[in-house]
């Protein structure tokens, strides 16, 4: 009987030295909890057997109980790290043809090439839809849906009209009238404007309008020193041609390739063309769709002060392209866009279980729900009893490397020693074997 009990030890002692050693090999494995192995004596009795009497037959190993204990918190660069502080599980859904729900508490997610957000294994994180407002508008499992990052946002529109209010310099040299216009060569012309506008599919372009004073007097500077007579900071007629280009296009009115702005003495704008100045229908190099064009110069000036730009407007609109990734401690996910746009994408849905060391481990940090962890409770993060999301954070092993090997030793020393209890009895019996009648 002394070497199945021996032999039940040392099978408790193998196994529980499997779990430790599974312990440590899992110490940098994100979001993996540890187990512990647990025992218990075996009896084996009778109504009839005195209590006073009784030797027990050995250990049996009871379970391994999972412990759900906190991992370290380990900072990261990605906004879509996340970690649970508190209770809950990430609910994963897997790519393959079953379509299996999963827990974890791995919250190392990034983007696959179809923008949905998922995990190492490819399995998708699941979320709860939301408005504008970032309002969940859908609960239970069947609100559940994968988390998928858009692009773009907004509506693109071409632009039509543009707005310059400039402030040409009475004091720029008259181009002489054999002066040929290159826009390569910036000899040829005074001044130049870029303004960013974009085509109907909103892809941006620059259109550049450059200033040739071709006409005008120059304002007379008074000789002595100090601060110019108040004649010399007066403005004088001029003449200026403007020649409008996108990006390398050619703007043309009414097939002209310039149009002619004349400033009277007082160095307000007057005279043709009239504002606003309609291009001719072009088409862009990028293949949008063809668009009309204007130009207004409307408050523009001619003064002897130095050229500048007041003001410029134009009214398309560019398709806003995804710059970044941000997840509140609430769960709610958001992507923000070149064009200002802050768009809710989603809630982060937790599962909670009335007993989470039952449920069953398979693999790859992941846990699926069993009769004796009971089915899963679906929340959001800071509520209902539920953790709280940080982002740029992952929760690593739960295993504490000092304690695992203590134990280790303790194992192997409870090994030894129904190791040795076995060789005892084995003696026993040998000696039994050899006596002589």
């Amino acid at each position: 009987m002394s070497f199945f009990t021996s032999l039940s030890g040392l099978q408790a002692s193998q196994t529980d030295m499997s779990t430790i050693s599974h312990n440590l090999a899992n110490v940098s494995t994100t979001g993996f909890k540890k187990s512990r192995t647990e025992f218990a004596d075996v009896i084996a009795s009778s109504v009839a057997t005195d209590p006073r009497k009784m030797v027990g037959s050995g250990v049996v190993v009871k379970g391994n109980t999972q412990q759900f204990k906190e991992g370290n918190l380990q900072t990261t660069s990605n906004a879509l790290d996340l970690a649970l502080v508190g209770e809950g599980f990430f609910v994963m859904k897997s790519t393959g043809t079953s379509d299996s729900v999963t827990y974890t508490r791995n919250g190392s997610f990034s983007v696959d090439s179809n923008r949905n957000v998922v995990d190492a294994q490819g399995s998708y994180l699941m979320v709860y839809p939301v408005d504008n407002d970032g309002n969940v508008t859908a609960t239970g499992n069947d609100g559940l849906t994968n988390l998928q990052i858009q692009q773009t946002s907004g509506t693109p529109k071409g632009t039509e009209k543009v707005a310059t209010n400039v402030q040409v310099s009475a004091t720029s040299t008259v181009k002489p009238a054999t002066n040929v216009f290159k826009r390569a060569d910036t000899t040829t012309y005074t001044n130049s404007v870029a303004t960013r506008i974009y085509d109907a599919n909103g892809n941006p372009a620059t259109m550049t309008n450059y200033y040739v004073r071709t006409g005008g007097a120059t304002p007379a500077v008074a000789a002595q020193a100090g601060p110019p007579p108040v004649a010399a900071q007066a403005a004088t007629t001029g003449t200026w041609d403007v020649y409008t280009y996108v990006g390398d296009q050619k703007m043309t009115v009414n097939g002209a390739d310039k149009v002619t702005l004349q400033f009277d003495s007082t160095g307000s704008l007057v005279g043709t063309p009239a504002q606003p100045i309609a291009f001719d229908t072009y088409t862009p190099t990028s293949g949008a769709a063809q668009q009309t064009l204007s130009l207004n110069l409307t408050g523009s000036t001619q003064l002897s002060s130095a050229f500048s730009v007041n003001s410029k407007t134009q009214d398309g609109i560019a398709v806003g392209q995804l710059a970044g990734v941000t997840v509140t401690d609430g769960g709610l996910i958001q992507a923000s866009f070149s064009n200002g746009d802050i768009v809710p994408l989603g809630k982060v849905a937790l599962a909670k279980f009335s007993t989470p060391t039952g449920l069953r481990q398979i693999g790859n940090s992941y846990w699926s729900a069993t009769g004796v962890s009971g089915s899963a409770t679906l929340g959001a993060a800071s509520a209902d009893g539920f953790g709280s999301l940080m982002s740029g954070t992952i929760e690593g092993s739960n295993v504490d490397i000092t304690e695992e090997l203590v134990n280790l030793i303790a194992a192997q020393r409870n090994f030894q020693a129904n190791a040795k209890a076995l060789d005892t009895a084995s003696q026993v019996s040998q000696t039994i074997f050899n006596i002589r009648s």
